[in-house]
């Protein structure tokens, strides 16, 4: 486990195969990305151009599910597993919107993010921190949280775009189960990945999973309804992102996209 904030140089970055943060990053127009991450990323862009749409319906969630724990819960403390490169709207500009003092641990294992991770932290963010681990080591990480987060206190955890890396679902809901059941009462868990809605999208997974160093699986609607299992979904329950408590701001009705999220209440 990493301390961006001390002087230890991170790992080198691997160019030659494309990682899911930063095609991710190129789909939200960002520019921490290499060409074999633009090749890969257009290459099932070819097959499923939606894939924008979803990756910004993803980030919509993110938005609108930290805002509603944190000015309709009271949520002041955030754990965000599998955070990827940061873009806008993360999840402590968002929180900090309704409390400048909230709290936030990101977590993800890519140097790329770790690099930006250092930047953030030494850019006056605060209660911000980062743990350079693997989600699928949920003690390490949670050891690390304890040491920024009151778990004595509610928190919410997201885990978003992620839990698709592990095909076993049986082993992606324990993995989730470990994080849940380590958090206090009137916790919450957001949760969003990729879905087999549409034959595009399948495809899209298909060309992901030839190209990628990282696997993707595609789960159904039913499966990612599985995570919150034992929790109290807070309403629409389990839907496509883009439905998930629209906000609004869009130019007519939200068009579905092949990928469903919920978030829910630990009693």
């Amino acid at each position: 486990m990493t301390d961006p904030s001390s002087d230890e140089h991170p790992p080198p970055i691997d160019t030659t195969a494309a990682h899911s943060a930063r095609v991710w990053n190129y789909w939200l127009g960002g520019k921490d990305n290499y060409p074999v991450d633009r090749e890969v990323g257009d290459y099932v862009l070819a097959a499923y151009p939606e894939m924008v749409e979803a990756a910004r319906a993803d980030r919509g969630f993110l938005i609108r599910a930290v805002t509603h724990m944190a000015r309709e819960e009271g949520v002041r403390q955030f754990l965000d597993v599998g955070t990827g490169l940061p873009t806008h709207n993360n999840t402590h500009e968002v929180a900090r919107r309704v409390d400048p003092g909230a709290a936030v641990v990101y977590v993800d294992n890519d140097p790329m993010v770790l690099a930006h991770a250092r930047a953030l932290l030494t850019g006056g963010a605060g209660d911000v921190h980062y743990v350079d681990a693997d989600l699928r080591e949920p003690d390490k990480v949670l050891a690390a949280a304890r040491d920024h987060l009151d778990f004595t206190r509610p928190i919410g955890l997201t885990v978003l775009g992620t839990m698709g890396h592990t095909e076993d679902t049986a082993e992606a809901y324990a993995l989730t189960r470990a994080y849940i059941d380590a958090l206090p009462p009137g916790s919450f868990f957001a949760l969003c990945d990729g879905t087999d809605t549409s034959e595009p999208m399948v495809e899209a997974a298909r060309r992901w999973n030839d190209t990628a160093a990282l696997p993707y699986h595609l789960r159904t609607p039913q499966e990612i309804a599985g995570f919150f299992a034992g929790l109290e979904l807070v309403e629409p329950g389990v839907v496509s992102a883009s439905l998930w408590r629209p906000d609004g701001t869009e130019v007519g009705d939200p068009a579905h996209v092949d990928q469903y999220c919920g978030l829910a209440r630990k009693p």
